[in-house]
């Protein structure tokens, strides 16, 4: 139960995204880059593991670098797409500039 709980709050807030990201294109991606996903996740870190003093440090600090690897996705997403190129090809560049940046992230945080 509870695990369907977290599955059903989680998928309502990116139906919400969808929802609104038809609707008013700004507005959805404004919301989806909101912390509510790393909150949620930060709620139910802190709710299963409470005694766990290094895990919400250490979760943050990994939300907060990460903020760069996704900003330079969707920029390399928003240059492609300026530039006409087509969709797969544009999700192709933008993740590969997100993995590379991710994967450097995770050195530099060792």
């Amino acid at each position: 139960m509870h695990f369907a709980l977290k599955l059903l709050i989680s998928n309502l807030i990116i139906i919400l995204c969808v929802w609104l990201g038809r609707r008013v294109p700004s507005l959805g991606g404004l919301i989806a880059t909101m912390p509510i996903t790393s909150l949620i996740v930060l709620l139910w870190l802190r709710h299963d593991n409470p005694p766990d003093r290094t895990l919400l440090p250490a979760y943050v600090e990994g939300v907060f670098f990460g903020v760069i690897p996704t900003m330079l996705f969707f920029g390399a997403a928003w240059f492609c797409l300026k530039r006409g190129l087509p969709f797969p090809a544009m999700l192709t560049i933008s993740f590969a500039v997100w993995i590379a940046a991710a994967l450097l992230h995770q050195l530099l945080l060792k």
